[in-house]
């Protein structure tokens, strides 16, 4: 797989759209990288970490999000799905996951249908362990304010609050495992 094909078939042009997905997937991928590579008793896919990192949020572009340059139709909240619709018919189911699975630390099928997210109600957390790693990384750079910094574990546990005391634990079990 080459990653980068695939981001340029969806983002043809350069914009702010485009260097933003870029930038932070980087960011998460280099990290989620790091994460491996300290922890090589796990035996984690680190061809499949660095191209699933790269290309988690490929259905940003789908979104209606002014702040990062994506001018969609689709509420933010899909973009992870979207993106999951696009590698699944490019014939790479696995990825797939990666980008239905990263947002918050998993959206469950309780909180969709409670919260009323136009997304299909099943559960969408992350399994296998590069899944949790994408997922647990990508709570460290955010596209808006924290794009060319990481944010501190503190802080990805204050904004993780906000959602759930059921985030903040399972952000603090990954750090155990991945930190």
């Amino acid at each position: 797989m080459n990653y980068t094909e695939i981001i340029d078939k969806f983002y043809p042009e350069e914009n702010d759209c485009k260097r933003t997905l870029i930038k932070h997937s980087r960011m998460v991928a280099d990290f989620a990288l790091e994460i491996a590579d300290k922890h090589p008793e796990l035996a984690l896919d680190r061809n499949f970490i660095e191209e699933a990192a790269m290309l988690h949020d490929i259905g940003i572009f789908l979104t209606s999000a002014p702040d990062i340059g994506c001018t969609g139709d689709a509420p933010y909240i899909c973009h992870g799905y979207l993106g999951a619709e696009l590698l699944r018919k490019e014939g790479f189911p696995a990825h797939a996951r990666v980008c239905e699975r990263h947002t918050g630390t998993g959206l469950t099928k309780e909180q969709i249908i409670e919260k009323g997210w136009p997304l299909p109600a099943q559960d969408f957390r992350p399994e296998s362990l590069e899944e949790q790693i994408i997922c647990f990384a990508d709570k460290f750079f955010s596209k808006v304010k924290y794009l060319h910094k990481a944010r501190t574990y503190q802080q990805v546990l204050d904004s993780m609050a906000r959602i759930s005391p059921e985030s903040v634990k399972k952000i603090e079990e990954w750090a155990r495992l991945f930190l």
